[in-house]
């Protein structure tokens, strides 16, 4: 079956805001008294802003009423927006353009797969906004990641098939839900950690778009 197309996720694989996130996740969790360190943070890679939160919470072993709950995503996003407030394009990893003309020159659509509901505004912001043929929307889909919905539904914006497309990612929730959705996934990080990809790069960088297509290729549908 031919690649109709990559779907991509944004943190860690296009470009790196974990430092915001953990930096923003850290200023709650020392409000409400609880510990926070850069392993929880790897935790909550690929993971909605709710589900962090209630990972937060329940680590910290603490009861929390809807509104305190609601009123504390809203600070930690606050938080982290004034921090991405700086990001342009010269925070994009390398090999994310080159690997984007190879696919434009391919003919082969790009999608945007992320958990963040700020998604849009780092792309803008990145300056790569116009590169894709369609962005989805986390705050439309009923199930986050690890669930496929997601990627489900950009495959459905592009209008294609899920099994012609092939999804990268950097964080194990995020290739479960590439798994889920039957299309194949590559991984952008530590191969010991990603162990359910086909495929994993180090980093963008050494993606190679060939190596991901003959993989691919030779892969039976499912």
């Amino acid at each position: 079956m031919k690649t109709s197309a990559v779907i991509f996720d944004l943190d860690g694989v296009l470009t790196d805001t974990a430092e915001f996130h953990f930096i923003a996740w850290k200023a709650i969790a020392n409000k409400l008294g609880i510990e926070f360190n850069q392993e929880d943070n790897e935790k909550l890679k690929g993971v909605d802003r709710e589900n962090s939160l209630m990972y937060i919470i329940e680590k910290g072993g603490i009861a929390m009423e809807a509104n305190q709950f609601n009123h504390l995503l809203a600070e930690k996003n606050q938080h982290y927006l004034t921090l991405i407030n700086d990001i342009n394009p010269s925070h994009l990893f390398d090999g994310v353009l080159t690997c984007f003309a190879t696919l434009k020159k391919a003919n082969i659509k790009i999608g945007l797969a992320s958990a963040s509901k700020n998604a849009n505004l780092v792309i803008n912001k990145l300056g790569i906004e116009p590169l894709f043929d369609f962005i989805g929307d986390a705050a439309s889909v009923a199930h986050n990641k690890p669930a496929p919905d997601i990627f489900l539904a950009v495959a459905k914006g592009l209008q294609v098939t899920p099994q012609s497309c092939i999804g990268v990612e950097d964080a194990v929730a995020g290739i479960s839900a590439i798994n889920s959705a039957k299309m194949f996934a590559v991984g952008i990080g530590d191969a010991q950690v990603l162990t359910q990809a086909k495929l994993v790069f180090a980093s963008m960088g050494d993606f190679e778009f060939d190596t991901v297509q003959t993989a691919f290729l030779s892969t039976p549908a499912t």
